[in-house]
């Protein structure tokens, strides 16, 4: 019959207590509650299919729930892997820039220290150097001779002037201004800074017996250096005394209402005037010591002021000893020779 599994399962749901219907209807016999027997020649009624939406309906939800909590679990713990990986990226990250950071630190410490530590050697060098350059200047200074100093040095210093025919009367162990002109003129000679004081190019001048030539070859004459500064006494083309001197210093001067030019003249000329004495410059210009005129109203003659560079009106000055000397030993008659160059 038809009818047969539903009443099976309707048996296995409950065995207690089973109603006598029920044994019939297994049996076969008679109809359960709520069911309709058909009538006789009636066609029979397919019963429906047993429903599964019961037991089966709660095992799929059942599924899916679970399904949902595994994958929503498994997104949790993927986002927490992610995370963790962040957070170690992150740390792993912020200790590699620490770690530059402490080496930048570092090596900024090192070249800032390497650099203090040139400094100050460089700064201890420079002074070593400044100390060293300071004890030599001052042993310099010890073997230089200058205006003032006095004693066997500036005894050995005059001898070797006179030996080498600069113009200074005695040795008197005094560097005083004859002992000074004497050293201008060997410094004009030798083409040195002119300053008087007898330092290592002085001395080594001295050692090495600078003297200036002479350009006349015979008889005695007078010769003046206008581009040096030099009067030299020369007997045979011999150059035997050389004497400071200071000429016309090339600038423009007013003299009795006139303007004049301070220049000495070059070329060959002779003394042909002179005057045994103090005599004042028809000019107004000074007074000139016992000059010796050679040209016009050019003369070699006396005064008190010699610097070591041109500084006259046009006369050639020497030292007032320089001009007693050329005219009580020496001799520089009217007619004497005087060139100019």
């Amino acid at each position: 019959m038809r009818t047969v599994p539903s009443l099976r399962r309707r048996l296995t749901a409950s065995l207690v207590g089973v109603p006598v219907v029920l044994t019939l209807a297994l049996a076969g016999c008679a109809p359960l509650s709520g069911e309709t027997e058909p009538e006789p020649g009636a066609a029979p009624t397919a019963s429906a299919p047993p429903s599964e939406d019961g037991a089966g309906s709660t095992s799929d939800a059942q599924g899916r729930a679970d399904q949902d909590a595994q994958e929503q679990a498994d997104q949790e713990a993927a986002e927490k892997k992610a995370a963790d990986e962040a957070a170690a990226k992150e740390k792993a990250d912020q200790e590699a820039a620490e770690k530059r950071a402490a080496e930048k630190a570092k090596k900024a410490a090192e070249k800032k220290e390497a650099e203090k530590k040139a400094a100050e050697e460089a700064a201890a060098k420079e002074q070593a150097e400044q100390e060293a350059a300071e004890k030599k200047a001052a042993e310099e200074r010890d073997k230089m001779l200058e205006y003032g100093d006095s004693g066997e040095r500036v005894v050995a210093l005059q001898e070797r002037l006179q030996e080498l025919g600069y113009f200074i009367q005695e040795a008197d162990g005094s560097f005083g201004p004859a002992t000074q002109q004497a050293v201008w003129a060997l410094q004009k000679a030798a083409g040195q800074y002119r300053d008087g004081v007898v330092g290592p190019k002085t001395q080594a001048a001295l050692d090495d017996g600078v003297r200036p030539q002479a350009h006349s070859s015979s008889g005695k004459a007078i010769e003046i250096d206008l581009d040096r500064q030099l009067l030299m006494t020369v007997e045979g083309g011999k150059v035997t005394r050389i004497i400071n001197a200071s000429s016309g210093n090339g600038e423009t001067y007013e003299a009795k209402g006139r303007s004049y030019h301070a220049t000495t003249p070059r070329g060959s000329y002779a003394v042909y005037m002179e005057r045994n004495g103090m005599h004042e410059s028809t000019l107004e210009l000074g007074s000139m010591y016992r000059p010796k005129y050679f040209s016009g109203g050019y003369a070699v003659h006396g005064s008190g002021s010699i610097p070591p560079y041109p500084a006259s009106h046009g006369c050639v000055r020497v030292s007032n000893a320089a001009m007693n000397w050329l005219w009580d030993s020496w001799g520089m008659p009217k007619g004497t020779p005087v060139i100019l160059y």
